[in-house]
């Protein structure tokens, strides 16, 4: 059985003192958290602070992206390997608001997951289709070029070791989330294609996450699916209360069979 995993993804929120309250309140929220691997992405300029706050806890460490180079003259980037420095676990790649505002390609992202793997970093690959693209008929064919151009040239074991997140765009931020039976369509066509793309063994153990809107009031239904693995959080994370609410539904919902 795969374990929920539920990632809070910050964006650019926080100075450091508010970084590190929301760090601390979540982290004394969820002691012990059983059942469900939690991640917090903070923005760069937190990801120190967080990582003092959370300690040697079971909260896990993560980054919002990374370059594709482990060092070199690229002015503004951050590299995969000064986060592992920093002792972040986990980076998140090809977000839609990093392809639609920075102009991310898929070949890039592809360039950022194989860095990532190379130095340890457990890649969360994000696909998802627009609002557009979904009325058009085309939510497929979206996912699949994206899953298959980011995870292009790794062999069966390096996909093994990433993550999928899918957030359909018309979601994200809006307050209206797939339906779970939406969500479960993509998803189970995405591990489908990573049957093809590796194997059938490895495509039941890669956790596949839903992000889009995902609140303590729909988390619960969401991830009851047996092909959603957890969630990706945005604006939800960024109180207390709330993205430790999403954890333990995840938890009680992971603890409990899937049929």
């Amino acid at each position: 059985m795969r374990t929920p995993l539920v990632i809070g993804n910050w964006k650019m929120h926080g100075t450091l003192g508010e970084a590190r309250a929301l760090a601390t309140a979540i982290r004394d929220g969820l002691k012990r958290p059983r059942g469900v691997e939690v991640v917090l992405c903070p923005p760069f300029t937190a990801l120190a602070a967080v990582a003092e706050s959370l300690g040697t806890g079971p909260i896990q460490l993560g980054a919002q992206t990374c370059h594709h180079e482990a060092a070199g003259a690229h002015t503004g980037e951050v590299s995969p390997a000064m986060l592992a420095d920093l002792g972040c676990r986990w980076v998140l790649l090809g977000h839609s608001e990093r392809r639609r505002e920075i102009g991310e390609p898929d070949g890039l992202i592809n360039q950022k997951v194989k860095a990532a793997l190379e130095h340890r970093l457990t890649p969360v690959l994000c696909v998802g289709e627009t609002a557009e693209e979904r009325r058009q008929g085309l939510t497929f064919t979206t996912v699949e070029g994206q899953l298959r151009a980011g995870l292009a040239g790794l062999a069966a074991a390096a996909i093994a070791r990433s993550v999928l997140a899918y957030e359909p765009v018309w979601a994200i931020g809006t307050g209206v989330n797939a339906t779970p039976g939406q969500a479960a369509e993509v998803h189970g066509y995405l591990r489908g294609l990573l049957s093809e793309l590796a194997s059938k063994e490895v495509a039941q153990q890669i956790r596949i996450l839903y992000g889009g809107s995902v609140k303590a009031d729909n988390a619960d239904v969401l991830v009851a699916e047996p092909e959603i693995d957890g969630a990706l959080v945005g604006a939800a994370s960024l109180g207390a209360p709330g993205f430790i609410a999403i954890v333990k539904k995840a938890a009680r919902v992971g603890a409990a069979p899937k049929e």
